[in-house]
This record gives structure tokens, C-alpha cells and sequence, in this order.
């Protein structure tokens, strides 16, 4: 791959992007950038996952809220992905101990934004992650099998250096290299966080009966266990993703012992509404933790995705809060650039800080009070919480505020998540 150049100051000529790391927020930027400006930007996208034909599928599945659907349609990529998405048409929010023989349901959300636009779709990492890579290479973003050791700020650039000591020179570095970023520590960002006393455990579930496209909350006094539909399939006829938080103490011996006491601790969760299940993935677990850089990007470099924010999953704004960013990051660098300014620059950098830090901060303070208050059993609390979630049941319009907030349009949105072009 030759070399690319920085070119600070001189309008018109192309500029050089080098994004570290890529996952779904990375390549959506890099995709982003190359559709809105052509030629006038070379963007180079380093993961060593792209070399790697046995790299491990993502067996995760996301919540694709509305406005996230609606970024994905303007690049391109959700007519690649739609006939494999679920629509989630609706929500039950239930609150009980494990061995409550009824779980109540207090509060249901209907599924719908608008008429026929459902508040979020359910889709699998990988093929969402293929169709980004696959939209990205057409677009002439170049997937360079490599990591990034360091990024290095010179007088009029960075310079991206490369295991292999290639290095290239660009004039602004994207790290998106995750929660523990290499880059972002290079660069003496700090960071701001907790680990929680928890762990998300994900798989894929099949069932004998149909989902009807409900997603379903389960309060327990570990944490959430979620049921979100997936599109029909598997060795009984349909299938969901279950997103279960649990003590962190207790996932050694949940996940110790054989596939049928898996089962088994699934079952008790997953009750009979849905039929006999079996497992269609083997169990996984994540650590769970929060954190927010406390500057979104340094001297020629911006962070994005988990190498900005780690959110609890909760509310499965994880994904959508990334892609934001990514949409917020890509516009910040077009308007930018279409001014003949540095996109290395301060500007730039300012620019996405300001769009950014409040709603990162509220979405991640949102989710942590959510998970702090709901993984509680003591009797006031579950008493209070639950005359909460009844009373909002009650009341149609803050439920359409919920659900436009969790459909991610409330607010300013940057014009990609508006389905508008760049």
C-alpha cells in the first residue's frame, strides 16, 4: 500500500484519514467520509481482523435503533442487511425475583415511531459488520490488514506507524481501537470508570413458538434479562437473543458446568411463554463496566466508539450510541473539509466535542441509574420502581417520549441519523 501524505493548508488537494480499528463505528465513518467526498479523501481503515479468514464471527446481536436504520439506509448498507433484521414491534417490561412463580408485567411499549417505522430492528454483528466492510472496499476505503502501533503528530500531520515499521502519514488518526485503547493512552487522554460487579451473558435461543417480534425485559435482582427477537430460523422454527446480566460471582458456576445445566439456568430465566428451547450458541460472557474519556480526541487525533464511551448495556444503546458519534464525527470532518480547513485541526475537534460530550454523558448517566436502580431487590425500591413503571403505562404521551428516546429522535441528530446526506 503506498503511502499516504498529508497536505495541511493547501485547498483542494485530497486529505489522508487513517481510522485504527475496524469495527461497526469505524467503518461506518470511513464508509461516511468516502461517499461524501470522493477523491478529495483517501481513508484507510486498520484492523488485523481483515487478513484473517478464521476470525471469530460476532455472534452478538444489536438493537439497531430508527435513527441508527436510518444512517444505515443512507450509506448504502441496510438494503444488504433488511431481509436478515427483525423488526421489534414491541416491549414488556416485567420486574420479579427468579423463583416468583407470575411475573407482572408493568409497563408495554408499543413498537412504532411512526406508521410502518419500527423504534429499532434486531440484527447479528457479523452480517451487519460484512455489509459495512463490503459497502466501505467498494466505496475505495482501503482495509489495511494491520493494527496501529502508535500515531505520532508532526508539524502538518500524524504519522500512523504500523508493526511491519511501515508507516503513513496522514493528517488526522481516528482511534476506534475499543475500550482499551492503545492509542488514547499514548496520547494521555484521560479516562473516567468504573467496572461493575456484573457480566452480560449473550447467546442465541430457539424456540417452538413465535416471538411475534416482542421483545421483552425481565428485572431480576442480578440484573436485566433480555429477550429480543431474532428473524425465524434455527432447529425449532424461531429464534431470539438473550442479553442476561448477572453477579459477576456467580458466572464461574452458570458457565462451569455441562450444556444442560446451560440450559437449564437459561430456562429459568427464558420461561415457557415461547415453548420448549434449546441453545442455538453456547453462552458467553462479557465484564461489564462504564467509562467517557474525558477529551473526545488530542493533537490530530479524535477517539470514536468504545475508545470514547462504554455505556452498560441495559438499554442496548451501546451500538447506537457509537454509530451517533460516527455520524456526528463524519459531519464534523465534511463541513470541515469542504471549507478547505485541516480536518486534523482544531476546529474539527471542537466541533464533534461539542455535539458529543453532553449526549454521551447523558446516555451513559441514564443507563447506569437504570441498572443501579432495577438490580436492586430491596423491597422499597422494587416497590417504588414499580409504582414508577406502572404510572408511566398510564400515561400515553410520556410513553411516545420513551420511545422516540429509546428510537434515538429526540434531540439534535446529525444529519446522517436524519437520513439526510452529508
Amino acid at each position: 500500500m503506498a503511502q499516504g501524505v498529508g497536505v495541511s493548508g493547501r485547498r483542494g488537494a485530497a486529505r489522508e484519514i487513517v481510522v485504527a480499528g475496524g469495527g461497526l463505528p469505524g467503518l461506518a465513518l470511513a464508509l461516511a467520509l468516502r461517499q461524501a467526498l470522493g477523491e478529495g479523501v483517501r481513508v484507510t481503515v486498520c484492523d488485523p481482523a481483515f487478513g484473517r479468514a478464521d476470525a471469530p464471527r460476532d455472534l452478538r446481536a444489536y438493537a439497531v435503533a430508527a435513527a441508527a436504520r436510518r444512517m444505515l439506509e443512507r450509506l448504502g448498507v441496510w438494503d444488504a442487511v433488511a431481509s436478515s433484521a427483525q423488526p421489534i414491534r414491541e416491549m414488556v417490561i416485567t420486574d420479579s425475583r427468579l423463583a416468583d412463580p407470575v411475573r407482572p408485567t408493568f409497563l408495554t411499549f408499543e413498537g412504532e415511531v411512526s406508521e410502518g417505522e419500527p423504534f429499532a430492528h434486531m440484527i447479528e454483528g457479523g452480517g451487519l459488520l460484512a455489509a459495512l466492510r463490503e459497502a466501505a472496499a467498494a466505496a475505495g476505503v482501503v482495509l489495511e490488514a494491520s493494527s496501529v502501533l502508535a500515531a505520532v503528530p508532526e508539524t502538518g500531520g500524524i504519522t500512523a506507524r504500523l508493526p511491519d515499521g511501515r508507516q503513513i502519514r496522514a493528517d488526522l488518526v481516528v482511534a476506534a481501537d475499543g475500550a482499551r485503547s492503545r492509542l488514547r493512552e499514548a496520547a494521555g487522554i484521560g479516562w473516567v470508570g468504573w467496572s461493575y460487579p456484573q457480566s452480560g451473558i449473550v447467546a442465541t435461543v430457539a424456540h417452538e413458538r413465535d416471538h411475534e417480534g416482542r421483545a421483552i425485559e425481565h428485572f431480576l435482582p442480578s440484573g436485566p434479562f433480555a429477550v429480543l427477537p431474532l428473524p425465524p430460523g434455527g432447529p425449532l422454527g424461531h429464534r431470539s437473543s438473550i442479553v442476561w446480566t448477572e453477579r459477576q460471582s456467580e458466572v464461574p458456576a452458570l458457565l462451569g458446568g455441562g450444556p444442560e445445566e446451560a440450559l437449564m439456568e437459561v430456562e429459568r430465566r427464558f420461561g415457557l411463554g415461547l415453548g420448549p428451547i434449546a441453545l442455538e450458541s453456547p453462552l458467553k460472557a462479557y465484564p461489564l463496566s462504564f467509562g467517557i474519556a474525558r477529551r473526545f480526541g488530542a493533537k490530530r487525533l479524535m477517539l470514536l466508539g468504545d475508545a470514547a464511551h462504554v455505556i452498560h448495556p441495559i438499554a442496548g444503546q451501546g451500538l447506537n450510541l457509537g454509530l451517533r458519534s460516527a455520524a456526528a464525527l463524519a459531519e464534523a470532518l465534511a463541513d470541515t473539509m469542504r471549507l478547505g480547513l485541516d480536518p486534523g485541526g482544531p476546529e474539527a475537534l471542537e466541533t464533534y466535542e461539542r455535539s458529543r460530550r453532553f449526549d454521551t454523558l447523558a446516555m451513559g448517566a441514564a443507563t447506569d441509574g437504570l441498572n443501579r436502580l432495577f438490580s436492586n431487590d430491596a423491597l422499597p425500591v422494587r416497590l417504588a420502581r414499580d409504582l414508577g413503571l406502572g404510572l408511566v403505562d398510564r400515561l400515553p404521551g410520556l410513553k411516545r417520549l420513551f420511545i422516540r428516546e429509546a428510537a434515538g429522535l429526540r434531540g439534535r441528530q446529525p444529519r446522517l441519523m436524519r437520513g439526510e446526506a452529508l
